[in-house]
């Protein structure tokens, strides 16, 4: 039986024609279907267009729709591809993740890096490629598809702004790979998926990513303090925080413990992790505030999950326990279980 997909149009770049003003989107869910009529040949597609933006607009009440129109046609499709932007797909994609749970359908996420309209752009192979994952059997979960690549929703980051490979799977190997007709899985675990499918309808958009530079001072955390329930701090190779002398940042996480806010360390390079325990700078930080880090998350899923945890409880133990939880593929390294 041919597959029924429903098509999520959201702007971003596929969907943009150019103005005197540079690339804004204007073309319609309909219009992004009518340039891949091989689609027809494997699925049956429907559109809805809940919003369209450029990505760099898209934030936590534009999850929230896209949540809500997946879970509002939730058992009347056999799977959903969302076009989006790719600026901020990656987050998007992660925070689908964890307001969606244990899908046996597939949530795919894709775009362009140039739009459809044009002779040459990638956006007709990816949107093509995207249904036919979509209509694939064996895909679930919320995943984007791009340049030939299936990467699990909380595992994707957007490394180059124009070249046609934007995205990689970052400390986790791609799903799959899609290369013309065929779809060869790397990661074939739909027989895992047990529990129901969950639906989550809040996120706490309170929540600050700092990034440490040389010589940062606590000062701004500290004034960071009364306006945001959570922390993130983007520290340096495996983790850690400076020791100047008086530089307050020691004081700054003191205070915001205290409070009952959520402090995580997470580190600004992309591949490999965080490790707090292999140096004394991060180890006595770790020790003696008892913060949980990121491990081999991305920034992206370390923020989106920081935002759904907050959104479920604000009991620290449970906090801790939520962060730790492998969801959708996010973290595999943890020694803190």
């Amino acid at each position: 039986m041919m597959k029924r997909i429903l098509l999520i149009a959201t702007g971003g770049t596929i969907a943009s024609r150019y103005t005197e003003n540079g690339l804004s989107p204007q073309i319609s869910g309909e219009e992004l279907l009518s340039f891949v009529p091989e689609a027809k040949e494997f699925c049956r597609t429907d559109v809805i267009s809940p919003f369209s933006l450029d990505s760099t607009n898209v934030r936590r009440e534009q999850w929230l729709d896209l949540e809500k129109v997946v879970e509002d046609n939730y058992d009347s499709y056999d799977g959903f591809v969302i076009c989006h932007g790719t600026d901020t797909m990656a987050y998007t994609a992660a925070a689908l993740s964890y307001l969606i749970q244990n899908s046996r359908k597939p949530i795919i996420l894709t775009g362009a890096q140039r739009p459809i309209d044009l002779p040459v752009t990638d956006a007709r192979t990816n949107l093509l490629d995207s249904l036919r994952f979509a209509a694939h059997e064996r895909a679930h979960g919320v995943c984007i598809v791009f340049n030939g690549q299936v990467i699990a929703g909380t595992r994707a980051k957007k490394e180059r702004t124009q070249s046609y490979n934007a995205f990689s799977s970052i400390n986790y190997p791609p799903i799959a790979v899609i290369q013309e007709k065929r779809i060869i899985f790397y990661i074939d675990d739909i027989d895992q998926v047990k529990d129901e499918i969950v639906f989550y309808h809040d996120l706490n958009q309170k929540v600050f990513l700092y990034k440490l530079i040389p010589g940062s001072d606590g000062k701004v955390l500290k004034l960071l303090l009364p306006d945001y329930d959570a922390l993130i701090i983007e520290s340096f190779g495996v983790g850690g925080i400076p020791a100047y002398e008086e530089n307050g940042i020691a004081e700054a996480l003191k205070e915001w413990k205290e409070a009952g806010k959520m402090v995580v360390m997470a580190t600004q390079v992309t591949n490999e992790g965080s490790d707090m325990s292999v140096y004394q700078v991060g180890q006595t930080i770790k020790d003696d505030f008892d913060l949980p880090e990121s491990f081999d998350m991305t920034l992206e899923s370390t923020v989106t999950k920081v935002m759904w945890i907050l959104s479920e409880s604000r009991d620290p133990q449970e906090l801790k326990r939520l962060f730790y939880k492998t969801i959708n593929h996010d973290i595999l390294f943890n020694n803190n279980l």
